[in-house]
Formats: C-alpha cells, structure tokens, sequence
C-alpha cells in the first residue's frame, strides 16, 4: 500500500541524520582525533537539509 509523502517526513529524517551525524563527528574528534573530511563531509550534509528546509517552506 503505498503511503502519500509530502516531504516532511524526509526533511524531519534528514534534520535527524545531520544530528546524528554532528554527534558521531564529534564522538570521533574528541575519541581519535580531528578529521576535515569527516567535518567536511557534515557541513555539506547541513547545507542539504538547510536547502530542503528552505524548499519546503517557500
């Protein structure tokens, strides 16, 4: 049965996975070290979700 997405669903799965991921970036700095790409990385994931927040609201 497939289920109508209006797009809140992944931009609240995306605001959750930018967390997430905050929080295991951070885990690994402070564990092992500083990484750039890892941080790098999670900077480009916060400006996908900040562009499909923008999206959505506009």
């Amino acid at each position: 049965m497939p289920v109508s997405n209006n797009g809140s669903t992944s931009t609240k799965t995306m605001g959750m996975l930018t967390v997430g991921g905050l929080v295991a970036v951070t885990a690994y700095t402070v564990a092992l070290g500083s990484n750039g790409w890892l941080w790098f990385g999670w900077a480009v994931l916060g400006l996908i979700t900040l562009a499909m927040v923008a999206t959505r609201s506009a």
